[in-house]
Order: C-alpha cells, then structure tokens, then sequence
C-alpha cells in the first residue's frame, strides 16, 4: 500500500523523495490537496480535527497520531469542542497544551492503525 506525506514548501528538506508532495505555504494548502485527492478506505493521519471532518465523507479513515480513529457520528462533537477551547484562549484562558507523546500513544496508534488495515477490503 503506498503511502504519502503532504507538507507546505515552508517545510522541505533538502532530501528529494518521491513520497513528499509539497504544497504553497498557505494556510490550508496541504489540508486542500489532502481533501481533493483522497479517496474511499485511505487513510489519512492528522491530528487537526477539522481536516479529519472534511475528510470522513468521503470514506476515508482518518486517524490521529496518538491512535484515536475520528468517526463520523462524533466529529460535530470534537468541532464543537475546538470552537469553545479556541473561545476560551481569546478571552486569556490557556490551557497547559497537549500531553507530551508517549509510549502508550504510540502503541496505541499502532494498534488501531494495524486495525484499520487489517478491515480495509481493496477492490
């Protein structure tokens, strides 16, 4: 199964490797060119919740880095969520930021990530 990383030109490496596609820099540059070009039972690993609500209509699976698959059913929830926390930290509340990465996350990435591969059915 072959796989892509997408990023903005702002974040190239002198490496050339025909697995990087870069994209303009702008804002949303990466999160367009990953919704217009996926397709149904890719998978697409993020951790911005709304390229992962952009993205879950078209039947993608769309995971996050710490293994945490978003679904349709819950993704308004997550989004409603991310508006109040963005509100917040306007009106001067912060809160400490995201947990640090650890091993836990990145068992638990693997398994719902061998998960995932393991139902896609390819036609």
């Amino acid at each position: 199964m072959p796989y892509l990383f997408i990023a903005s030109y702002a974040h190239k490496s002198n490496k050339h490797d025909e697995r990087w596609i870069y994209v303009d820099p702008d804002k949303e540059s990466a999160d367009l060119y990953i919704m217009n070009h996926v397709k149904k039972n890719d998978i697409v690993i993020t951790q911005d919740i709304g390229l992962a609500s952009l993205v879950l209509p078209k039947r993608v699976f769309a995971l996050s880095p710490r293994g945490k698959e978003y679904k349709e059913e819950a993704i308004q929830t997550a989004l409603d969520f991310r508006y109040l926390a963005a509100k917040a930290r306007r009106r001067g509340k912060y809160e400490k930021g995201p947990k640090p990465f650890t091993e836990h996350d990145r068992q638990s990435f693997i398994n719902k990530f061998e998960e995932i591969l393991s139902n896609i059915v390819v036609k």
